[in-house]
């Protein structure tokens, strides 16, 4: 995972000097409001929210996934979030503000898990699941900041 955001980063930073260290900013704050909330119950996670938090998540999952597929056949089709029109760049919004609020599932999962005296080993799939979603937000920041970058 290291060696791939390392890859990205590189790249991204290469074509826009000074996107990485805004993302890694952009990140880490949206990380710290979002516990912020969530430690003093300003957001709680009902199952409801969990319910549309993962079904909001599998859409775009699911949105992906098929862009790609059409891609690979379709050569001269360009997917509506790419480019950097005010529709892609909406959608890259839209992406990040969904990949924050599975910050909220991941510290509910946790502090779940050491309440309730989980097994050991899901402590890993707490810290795997809070990681992936960090992954997941740095690399949507890093996307919406190359096309506000590249925006003309």
């Amino acid at each position: 995972e290291g060696l791939f955001i390392g890859g990205i980063s590189a790249i991204f930073e290469l074509k826009f000097p000074g996107i990485v260290i805004n993302a890694v900013g952009a990140t880490l704050v949206t990380f710290l409001v979002c516990l912020g909330l969530y430690k003093f119950r300003i957001v709680k996670v009902t199952e409801q929210f969990k319910s549309v938090v993962v079904a909001a998540t599998l859409a775009i999952a699911t949105y992906y996934l098929i862009s790609w597929l059409v891609s690979l056949f379709i050569t001269s089709w360009q997917p509506v979030h790419y480019g950097n029109s005010m529709m892609s760049i909406g959608i890259s919004i839209f992406v990040i503000i969904i990949a924050a609020l599975n910050l909220f599932l991941d510290f509910d999962l946790i502090e779940k898990g050491a309440r309730e005296k989980m097994p050991k080993f899901m402590e890993w799939y707490g810290a795997m699941g809070l990681m992936i979603t960090l992954v997941w937000l740095y690399i949507e920041f890093l996307r919406l900041l190359s096309k506000l970058s590249s925006k003309d």
